[in-house]
Parts: C-alpha cells; sequence; structure tokens
C-alpha cells in the first residue's frame, strides 16, 4: 500500500468521526504471503477499505478482532496461524486462546498482527437559549477537565472558558449539525425550544449516544408528550434522559453540571444509576 493511499484512508475515516482500526504484522514465521510491516485499515463496518494482510483468510478474521477493539477501545495482539483445512479445525477445537486465530489456508506459516483501534474524540454538545446559565457554564469547565471535545450551539452565551466550538448563529438548524454516535447532547432550551431541538436531535437516533433535557418533570412531561403526538415512538422518547443528572442530591449550578456529566459518564460505561425521584 503507498504511504499516501493508507494516509488517504485514515483521514477520510477520521473526518467523518467514525472509529476505525488499524492491524499491522508485525512477525512472521515461516511460509506467509504477508511481511513485517503489511497493515490494513478496518471501518467501523468490518470492511477493510485499504491495504492488505497478504490475502482474504486472515484479513477477514483479523476484521472480527478490529470490531472487538473498537468496542472496547484496547489494543490486542494476535497470533493468526495459515494452516490447511483439517490443521485449522482441529487447532480451533483444541485451542481456547483468545489471543490465537487458525484460519484455513495452505501457507502453513504464522503471522503476530497487532491490531488497534482509534475511536473519535468524544463532544459534548450544549443547546443554549442565550444569556447567563450557570449550568451551561459549569457543564463547558467540566468537560474540558475530561477532555471532552465542547460545542456550544448558543445566540448569546455567557461562558467563563470558551468551548472548541461556538455556535452562535441566532437561528441556527439544528438538523444541519453533524452529529457522530459517540456524542452527548444536553438541551438546555429552558422550555422555548425543548421540543424543536428534541425533535431535530431524535431524529439523528441511534446517530447520538446520549441525549439530555435539563428540565423540571412537569415541562418534561409535557415536552416528551408533544413529542410523541408528533409522532416519535414513545421507547425513542424515553430514551431521552430527563430529568437529566444521577442523583447525587445536587442543589447548586455547579453539582447539577457534575450529576449531568456523571449521568454521560455513566451511559459511556453502560452503567444505569438512580435519577432523581
Amino acid at each position: 500500500m503507498k504511504p499516501e493511499e493508507y494516509a488517504s484512508a485514515i483521514a477520510s475515516l477520521a473526518s467523518k468521526k467514525e472509529p476505525f482500526a488499524v492491524a499491522t504484522v508485525v512477525k512472521v514465521e515461516g511460509s506467509t504471503l504477508g511481511k513485517p510491516g503489511f497493515k490494513v485499515v478496518v471501518s467501523n463496518q468490518g470492511d477493510v477499505v485499504a491495504g492488505t494482510l497478504g490475502g482474504v483468510c486472515p484479513e477477514s478474521a483479523i476484521a472480527s478482532v478490529a470490531l472487538e477493539t473498537m468496542r472496547t477501545g484496547e489494543p490486542r495482539t494476535i497470533k493468526v496461524f495459515l494452516e490447511d483445512v483439517g490443521s485449522a479445525v482441529g487447532a480451533v477445537v483444541k485451542s481456547q486462546k483468545p489471543d490465537e486465530i487458525h484460519v484455513e489456508t495452505n501457507c502453513g506459516g504464522s503471522m503476530e498482527v497487532y491490531v488497534e483501534p482509534f475511536l473519535p474524540s468524544e463532544r459534548l454538545i450544549l443547546v443554549g437559549n442565550g444569556g447567563k446559565d450557570d449550568v451551561e457554564d459549569y457543564l463547558v469547565r467540566l468537560a474540558k477537565l475530561l477532555d471532552l471535545e465542547t460545542i456550544v450551539i448558543d445566540h448569546m452565551p455567557v461562558l467563563t472558558d470558551q468551548p472548541d466550538t461556538l455556535i452562535k448563529e441566532a437561528d441556527y438548524d439544528i438538523s444541519k449539525f453533524e452529529f457522530a454516535p459517540s456524542d452527548s447532547v444536553v438541551v438546555l432550551t429552558k422550555g422555548e425550544r425543548d421540543v424543536s431541538v428534541l425533535e431535530s436531535v431524535l431524529k439523528k437516533k441511534p446517530g447520538v449516544r446520549f441525549i439530555g433535557l435539563l428540565a423540571s418533570r412537569k415541562r418534561a412531561k409535557e415536552d416528551q408528550d408533544e413529542l410523541v403526538k408528533k409522532g416519535f415512538d414513545e421507547t425513542l422518547v424515553g430514551s431521552i434522559h430527563t430529568p437529566i443528572g444521577v442523583d447525587i442530591g445536587a442543589v447548586t449550578p455547579a453539582e447539577i453540571a457534575l450529576s449531568i456529566i456523571a449521568d454521560i459518564i455513566a451511559v459511556r460505561h453502560g452503567k444505569h444509576l438512580p435519577h432523581k425521584g
């Protein structure tokens, strides 16, 4: 693979905020078509979009491993045995080692392949309503401490720290925003634009991992009922985190912001923590 082809494939996936993995041959023994330095780029669909490991058989097996590393975020080194059909089947039955793969090919050698996932930066997207909002301000500050890429969509925010991106267009159309699967969206529109903003974001599901609304229980119920009337599935509407934030007894704006961040982190790790009753 030419260096420019490798760079182009990675740049394309990174620009789309998509996870991907790079698998590189680091060592070979015996007869193999793949040599040290051979590599492939694997998309989050499990497709080899660039490069080669020396054949379809090892590439298909490694693509499955690549998907697993994208899920866990942890790199792995895999030993791939390139064997005839009988040997491969027998070895699969005997071997339970998670970092060994036996594939059907007549090369007879083996390769060690390092599989490294590349995950997009997680983004916190805050949709505000203009003016001073201490919760919004603290969310930006906490997000920066946690290395979250922070985007604020607010025509007139009052912030202590500057977000990574600030969209101040007064009538910005949220539906035009390019969301990523790892995004977390927090709606802080105070009732005036709750439904219209949530409507735009819900249309992106399941392309957004977390959607939360800061509102009283009464307003949240009214907003959700309105969304159902507009034709949104009740289960989808029910996935909105509202009341947003895990139950830590938060009272002050800083504590509320902390509870929201904790809610987002819990979802990231597949945890379901108690919310305010």
